[in-house]
């Protein structure tokens, strides 16, 4: 006979706590049951499983009880007892989140119910979705377009409350977790906070997988019990977790000797110098694989996102769509929507709809091939947090452009599937060398602000054209927030404030300068920028030119010759050892031998 599991929750004011406790202790073990009970005075919360029979014996027990009534079953089964013992608990709060006013005994917000949303999504109605998961339930799973907030328990949630786009207060606002029981406490909060139109989605991931399947939920459901996840059909997937880091493993992961249940896995092992090396030579195996051809070089149909913003509600759609791509113009937008290519709900819609706010329209560019970039990733470092990577050029971190599928941040993530890798800052498509990503929302909660606050020490390599009259040098020239209509970043007196140190490193017989950088401040182009400011542009730079020219070209094509800066060595403090580290990437040609040909 098959395992049932059940979960259940109820708030409800219980008294008498541990009498409960131990009559609940008593049954559960008459009836050889294994889970979790926790009680409060808030109510009780359960994950239980067994042989069908004594489960049913257990809530019919339960139901009895006057204070308690009747309860929300959700039932699935698996082929084998998910929990290892069987545990009840007196707690503060069943599920914990320590803001006060929230009470879900007294007062819950509105429910959906899952045919509902699903109906609303499938007509495309404005609507945010809320997940109020923890971050390592997210990796696994979501709902299409969903918001999340890279909390690592739900009592982090009030705070990360703070992040979300003020906009988001003023329309339908749907909350949703596992089973619904963090969202009896989340969406009142919401509500308390000034959010306008909030909704729970009744009975979580799990009543909508058993009520409508899996439509717009992509990816898996975390449980909390040995079955780690389940698919819409809520069968248990082939998901384990790490119960030592929290990580979610893969099949391949689970086949890694580096993996030992209970104790460690391929992301929190600390492995030595010589086994970081064979983990590294894999890697650059499988992105020569991944990369071979390159993955934009055969055609596809390519959707870019339009989100219409709350300032543009009302707009007609061809205003609304110059305004989120100014740079084309308004004819070229109709052509588009004659053209059937712009999408919502994958239909195409007409020039004369306006939109709303909320709305997430698709522009379709069929049969795009992307242009070629360099795909020679090196790996320098990789440990459980960080992996480091000496970025070749021409070629994108991120999707943007023309390029979506040949950038360095979808190849990885083809490299390191099903590991989703997190960049900590930014190189441009031209620029090489150092690129530190983060392996988790924890880690790059770590990392990125270290980042921001300029607290990671950077030096860059540059070549540029002329000969500096002092050694050392400095420019403080504020740089504009916004790009030209060439599509550059010019000096701007009331712009953002930026400064650059610069060092001779050698005078080349050819007119050109080798220069050690230091960039104190981190604006968009800032070396770049500077450099050409000071009347010493960079070898090879397509947009900064000699003589004070800009030209609107970007990234440089595989057959030019490159440009020369390079992201040569930066340190930072490491996110578990706390102790500051330094990562050096090589030296390419140019900085010897001077400007390529």
């Amino acid at each position: 006979m098959s395992i049932l599991n059940v979960a259940a929750y109820k708030f409800v004011e219980l008294t008498d706590l541990p009498s409960r406790r131990a009559e609940l202790r008593r049954r559960c073990h008459e009836l050889d049951l294994r889970g979790t009970i926790l009680l409060a005075e808030e109510g009780i919360n359960l994950f239980v499983a067994g042989q069908p029979p004594t489960v049913a014996a257990l809530m019919e027990h339960l139901q009895a009880d006057s204070a308690i009534g009747a309860l929300d079953i959700k039932e699935s089964h698996s082929d084998y007892q998910p929990f290892t013992r069987m545990l009840v608990k007196i707690k503060q709060e069943i599920i914990a989140f320590g803001v006060e006013g929230v009470e879900p005994a007294r007062y819950t917000s509105k429910r959906i119910a899952p045919r509902e949303l699903k109906q609303w999504l499938d007509e495309g109605r404005p609507v945010t979705l809320l997940d109020t998961r923890n971050d390592y339930e997210v990796d696994l799973g979501t709902f299409e377009g969903a918001e999340h907030l890279d909390i690592g328990h739900f009592r982090d949630f009030p705070k990360a409350v703070e992040s979300l786009p003020e906009e988001i207060r003023e329309q339908p606002v749907v909350t949703f977790c596992t089973g619904g029981i963090r969202c009896e406490k989340a969406a009142p909060m919401l509500e308390q906070v000034g959010f306008r139109d909030v909704y729970q989605l009744d009975g979580g991931i799990l009543k909508y997988f058993e009520d409508v399947g899996g439509a717009h939920y992509r990816g898996d459901c975390f449980v909390f019990d040995q079955r780690v996840a389940v698919d819409a059909a809520l069968r248990e997937t082939d998901a384990a977790q790490c119960y030592a880091c929290q990580a979610i493993l893969s099949p391949e992961d689970q086949q890694s000797p580096l993996y030992v249940k209970g104790e460690s896995c391929p992301r929190c092992y600390r492995t030595s110098d010589e086994a970081m090396q064979q983990s590294i030579a894999r890697r650059h195996a499988t992105i020569r694989k991944v990369a071979t051809p390159l993955p934009g070089a055969e055609a596809y149909d390519r959707r870019l996102p339009l989100h219409v913003a709350g300032g543009w509600d009302g707009l007609p759609i061809v205003d609304f769509l110059h305004r989120a791509v100014p740079s084309m113009p308004a004819e070229y937008w109709q052509e588009e929507l004659t053209l059937g290519r712009i999408l919502l709900n994958d239909h195409p819609v007409d020039s004369s709809r306006t939109v709303t706010a909320g709305e997430k329209y698709e522009h379709l560019l069929p049969g795009v091939v992307e242009p070629k970039v360099r795909a020679d990733i090196r790996i320098l470092y990789e440990d459980a947090d960080l992996v480091v990577v000496d970025k070749p050029a021409p070629l994108p971190i991120h999707p943007g452009g023309r390029f979506e599928k040949n950038t360095l941040s979808n190849l990885l993530a083809k490299a390191y599937a099903p590991e989703r890798l997190r960049h900590a800052h930014r190189l441009d498509a031209n620029t090489t060398g150092l690129v530190v990503f983060a392996r988790t929302r924890r880690v790059a909660k770590l990392v990125q602000p270290q980042f921001e606050r300029g607290e990671v020490e950077k030096q860059y390599l540059a070549l540029v054209i002329g000969h500096p009259e002092d050694d050392k040098f400095d420019c403080n020239a504020a740089i504009a927030r916004d790009a030209s209509a060439a599509g550059v970043r010019l000096p701007d007196t009331a712009g953002a404030e930026a400064s650059t140190e610069f060092e001779v490193r050698h005078r080349m017989a050819d007119g050109t300068t080798l220069l050690l950088v230091r960039p104190i401040t981190g604006r968009t182009n800032q070396i770049r920028v500077h450099l050409w400011q000071l009347g010493l542009p960079i070898v090879g730079d397509p947009s900064y030119l000699p003589e004070g020219e800009t030209a609107a070209r970007q990234t440089l094509s595989v057959d030019e010759p490159p440009m020369c800066l390079h992201a040569w060595r930066l340190s930072l403090v490491h996110p578990s050892s706390r102790e500051r580290v330094v990562f050096e990437a090589p030296q390419p040609a140019w900085a010897q031998s001077g400007a390529p040909d």
